[in-house]
């Protein structure tokens, strides 16, 4: 972790860092490892739990997140889709299987839980959002983004931003570079608790397929993984050169984007909510 934060430049001492907890083995150790790290040299640490709202799913999540928080003294904070979009995960999904839309749960997830972790971080006046994604993340990410020919993303796929835009809070990811099962090793050896229930919805999911598909390579093939974001991170800068457009705000919502209208609005759209 200290080798990518000093190689990318992912925190400043006047940084105020959001982390964002789920309660599972990957935001646990990012936070620990953050406050162990960082607050040495005068960065402020908060930590944020989103609550998607899966019954028996996310209620475990949030207290291990909250005693964790409390255990290293930095403040928790819970936000919600209810509180900010007035449906839950599961009351969304019913709205699209009654309208026949063509999605599931994890990109209705995906979309609104970006955004509403980007709207809590500048209340809190946050200079940067750190998130747990590891090695098998990021490899999963890259090929999803592959295969659904997403060249803009892979360009955005990197341990740290390589541009600010304005309203947007900016992304860094400590723990890119780490396999999971090293995660999961460090956690067990220093005590963390371990909290890893799945979503009822990640098996219609893409990336569910895919991450089987990579562990059975990256088994018979050690370091597909590593190689896969290795190969993102030299294709990351030609990449973004070649994206055509600027990153302005949504006629609706006011958040950045790319688009006249964000991602998340089009999905509110659709679904017919309005925020």
């Amino acid at each position: 972790m200290r080798t990518t934060i000093n190689r990318f430049k992912l925190f400043s001492p006047s940084d105020r860092v959001l982390v964002a907890a789920s309660g599972g083995k990957d935001s646990a150790v990012l936070l620990r490892s953050i406050v162990k790290l960082e607050s040495r040299w005068g960065v402020e640490v908060m930590a944020l739990t989103v609550d998607e709202g899966v019954e028996g799913y996310r209620e475990r999540g949030i207290e291990q997140a909250r005693r964790m928080a409390e255990e290293l003294r930095v403040p928790h904070y819970v936000t919600s889709f209810k509180e900010e979009y007035g449906y839950t995960l599961e009351e969304i999904q019913c709205i699209a299987s009654r309208k026949g839309l063509p999605f599931n749960a994890c990109t209705f997830c995906g979309v609104l839980r970006r955004r509403l972790i980007n709207l809590k971080a500048r209340r809190l006046g946050a200079t940067k959002v750190a998130t747990g994604h590891n090695l098998d993340d990021e490899a999963q990410t890259a090929f999803i983004n592959i295969l659904r020919g997403c060249v803009d993303r892979l360009a955005r796929l990197r341990a740290g931003p390589s541009r600010a835009w304005e309203g947007f809070v900016p992304r860094v990811k400590p723990l890119r570079y780490i396999p999971e099962r090293e995660v999961a090793l460090y956690a067990y050896l220093t005590g963390v608790e371990m909290y890893e229930d799945e979503c009822k919805f990640v098996e219609a999911s893409l990336r569910h397929e895919v991450r089987w598909m990579l562990n059975k390579l990256d088994a018979r093939h050690p370091g597909v993984k590593y190689a896969l974001v290795s190969v993102v991170d030299r294709l990351a800068p030609l990449l973004e050169g070649g994206l055509k457009g600027r990153v302005g705000f949504c006629k609706h919502c006011g958040e950045p984007t790319s688009r006249e209208i964000c991602r998340a609005c089009e999905v509110l759209e659709e679904l017919g909510i309005s925020t």
